[in-house]
């Protein structure tokens, strides 16, 4: 018969394993260190924690859908939370800024041009910042759009006519500060690029968002819209502009106004008449959308496509 031996005084200076408390009892001997070693292993594995909180696996390939799926429904919740039935979406330039921004990029194009008068480029750069001085008055006016749009809109129960921008600076910046400037909440879609802009400051910070893909940025801009504004701009705005387009052309969107605001910036940049003289549009594709000069014209379209007038008329 196997006796105990009594404990040495060793026995007691000698550390326990972590994960001693939930060996089983057949552990003996040498085994327990080793055991107990696996147990914390265990535990400690990625894949031993919840697959919500596994951040590597979320960023696997294979996890596209999933992500994909979560772009979708984070912005849905914060919209019903915020009660926004509808939306009003301002595209634009990012290169067009307030009216000192614009001054002082000229001030600083045409010192460079001053100290290299042989450089074309910087010479290029002092007119192409010229016309961007005259192109601020458009950031003044979604800027004011923006405040006309949202100060009747917004209210306890339910939110109309929010305004939605892409989040970033120029015209997008003058939309969403002008909801900020008479107290109204408004919304930023960011995308994350490899040199993306921070979001600009005057976004309602619980109705700002990031997403990584464009399909559901455009999905999320899209579906509460009540019209669609188009400022001046570069490839983003065209491709926002001639997306809108087709979804409208092909009857795959609610239908919404869409005004083009600056008709000498929109004639100039594309032909539209000479489309449907070619035959590749039809003449009717041309109703689909109007020209706007004023804050308050582009406005007016709105109301009058969806059968409403401003509350001074009722």
């Amino acid at each position: 018969m196997t006796q105990t031996q009594p404990p040495t005084p060793d026995d007691f200076l000698r550390p326990k394993p972590k994960a001693c408390s939930v060996l089983p009892d057949t552990v003996l001997g040498d085994d327990v260190a080793l055991v107990a070693a696996n147990v914390e292993a265990i535990l400690s594995s990625p894949s031993y924690s919840l697959a919500q909180e596994d951040y590597e696996l979320l960023q696997k390939p294979e996890m596209r859908g999933v992500r994909m799926l979560l772009e979708l429904g984070k912005p849905e919740l914060a919209f019903g939370a915020e009660a926004i039935t509808s939306t009003v979406i301002v595209f634009g330039s990012t290169q067009i800024v307030e009216h000192t921004a614009a001054q002082r990029r000229l001030f600083v194009a045409r010192r460079a041009a001053l100290a290299a008068p042989s450089d074309k480029l910087l010479a290029r750069e002092v007119a192409r910042s010229e016309r961007l001085l005259v192109a601020s008055r458009y950031y003044d006016a979604a800027r004011a759009f923006a405040s006309i749009v949202s100060i009747d809109n917004q209210c306890e129960d339910k939110r109309s006519y929010v305004v939605i921008t892409g989040g970033g600076p120029g015209i997008m910046e003058a939309a969403n500060r002008g909801a900020f400037d008479v107290g109204c909440k408004s919304i930023g879609l960011n995308i994350k690029l490899p040199a993306e802009q921070q979001p600009n400051p005057f976004i309602t910070p619980e109705l700002c968002f990031q997403f990584k893909y464009f399909s559901i940025r455009k999905f999320h801009f899209i579906l509460r819209a009540a019209a669609v504004v188009l400022f001046p701009g570069g490839f983003g705005t065209l491709d926002e502009m001639f997306e809108t387009l087709t979804l409208r052309q092909t009857h795959r969107m609610q239908p919404v106004p869409i005004i083009l605001f600056g008709r000498d910036y929109w004639s100039k940049v594309i032909d539209f008449e000479y489309l449907a003289d070619e035959g590749v549009i039809a003449d009717e594709h041309l109703e689909l959308f109007r020209y706007a000069e004023t804050p308050e014209e582009a406005w007016q379209q709105i109301l009058d496509f969806h059968g409403s007038r401003p509350k001074s008329e009722h």
